[in-house]
């Protein structure tokens, strides 16, 4: 069967990137001037020797099994398009990874879903459904797992007030999901030959949001729909028990509902697109969280270097053997990235 590619445009990606990412950096630039004011080194290296590592050695695997769940996850919810197994999934998922790593403005995503397209002999947009639908997942199992902490675990009022907002919008979602998965496809009254009436530029916007639709209602009305949306908490249990492993080794005596808190802050924090690899923003809400529970500045900075270290590094390897397995180059990543945005 053909592998149907995009069309390869040579435009420069580095030029119109840099702009883009330039208030990413100026964010990440803060946090780390606020992290490390005051920081002695010797913090640092003083608090290495005392690492339990079978502690790190369990965050490592317990981090590396969370991204095999969403995986498999994914490789369900794409059931509808095609057939992808769940090693050639989380593939795609690590060199993701790798790329947001080492690009700015989350490209990894772009570079993941162009990854499964040509792996299933499918359109670009075919494959954006399933990343919806993982987001979804990811928002009512984070805006629950983040209820249950708030409940157990003292937290400012604004943390809760965060939590209240990331709960109607989980309630949104699923609205909004339940309506386009049960939503009968009508037909335009104006019927197929209205598209001539408007403006060319936006003539696709109705067509795209169809597609988007269409393909939801595929997998929500998959056989393997409920099964990929319990896969998902293992994927964020995996996430936060590996956090707190990493906790432990340092020797922090926190209880798994704090490392679960201290982690759900980092999570919701570093979610808009900042600086490669989330640098300063990781580190700055990391520190946040553990301050609220007694954790001084000082140790707490250390911390948030090494737990980065521990759980990052193991990312750059695998991802690396990933790019090599798959024959990717950054020059190739950057030119292909840049015809899909462009188009």
């Amino acid at each position: 069967m053909e592998i149907l590619e995009p069309k390869i445009v040579k435009k420069p990606l580095r030029s119109n990137s840099l702009w883009k990412a330039i208030p990413g950096y100026a964010i990440a630039v803060l946090c780390l001037i606020w992290v490390f004011h005051d920081f002695q080194i010797k913090e640092l290296i003083g608090s290495i020797a005392t690492i339990n590592w079978w502690w790190v050695a369990g965050a490592v695997v317990l981090d590396i099994l969370s991204y095999v769940c969403q995986g498999m996850r994914w490789s369900l919810l794409l059931h509808p398009i095609g057939r992808i197994s769940t090693f050639q999934a989380t593939q795609a998922i690590y060199a993701g990874l790798f790329v947001n790593e080492i690009l700015p403005m989350r490209m990894g995503e772009i570079l993941r879903v162009y990854l499964v397209s040509r792996r299933a002999s499918t359109r670009f947009a075919a494959v954006i459904p399933s990343i919806l639908v993982e987001r979804f997942f990811d928002a009512i199992w984070l805006a629950l797992a983040f209820g249950i902490t708030v409940f157990i675990v003292p937290l400012p009022k604004y943390l809760v007030d965060s939590e209240e907002i990331l709960g109607f919008t989980a309630l949104a979602a699923t609205l909004l999901f339940i309506y386009l998965v049960f939503h009968k496809k009508g037909v335009s009254a104006a019927g197929p030959g209205s598209a001539r009436y408007y403006w060319r530029p936006v003539r696709w916007i109705p067509n795209l949001l169809d597609k988007m639709a269409g393909g939801i209602r595929d997998i929500g009305r998959s056989r393997f729909f409920y099964s990929s949306f319990g896969i998902s908490i293992l994927l964020l249990l995996g996430q936060i028990l590996s956090y707190w492993f990493v906790m432990l080794a340092y020797g922090l005596d926190l209880s798994f509902w704090h490392g679960a808190a201290v982690f759900l802050i980092v999570h919701i924090g570093t979610v808009i697109p900042s600086a490669p690899s989330n640098v300063g923003t990781y580190q700055f809400f990391t520190v946040v969280g553990l301050t609220l529970f007694g954790i001084n500045k000082t140790l707490a900075t250390s911390f948030s270097v090494i737990v980065f270290l521990i759980l990052t590094i193991p990312l750059w390897i695998i991802g690396l053997l990933v790019f090599t397995r798959l024959g990717l180059s950054l020059k190739k990543i950057q030119t292909e990235i840049s015809s899909l945005t462009s188009n």
